[in-house]
């Protein structure tokens, strides 16, 4: 649950599966993908991550949550690579932070 001063926080994660024994990790991210759909935050999964965002305590909690459920899996071990961005500058609305920073390079590309 999001407290009145936690940050909104646009994250890019790649959770790697270690010591599965297979080189395909496919069935461990569909997991977490799940894991993700059941958080109600805003989230795409792409060729090497997922794109999260929302209050940075979700969005923490949510990558947290994936990591339970792919040791529960079988996977002794897990490298994940975290990248969040935050910004006090300007009012993000919810959902909407990394369809506006693509946007705003694609309307540059545009002109």
């Amino acid at each position: 649950m999001s407290t009145s001063n936690d940050l909104y926080a646009v994250a890019d994660f790649c959770l790697i599966p270690m010591g599965t024994g297979e080189p395909s990790v496919a069935g461990y991210i569909a997991e977490c993908q799940r894991i993700l759909e059941k958080s109600g935050l805003k989230y795409k999964m792409h060729g090497y991550g997922t794109n999260l965002e929302g209050p940075w305590s979700e969005v923490t909690k949510a990558i947290h949550d994936c990591h339970l459920a792919v040791h529960a899996q079988g996977a002794p071990r897990i490298a994940t690579d975290i990248r969040i961005g935050t910004r006090t500058d300007r009012e993000i609305a919810p959902g909407t932070g990394n369809e506006a920073k693509v946007k705003r390079v694609e309307d540059i590309l545009s002109k």
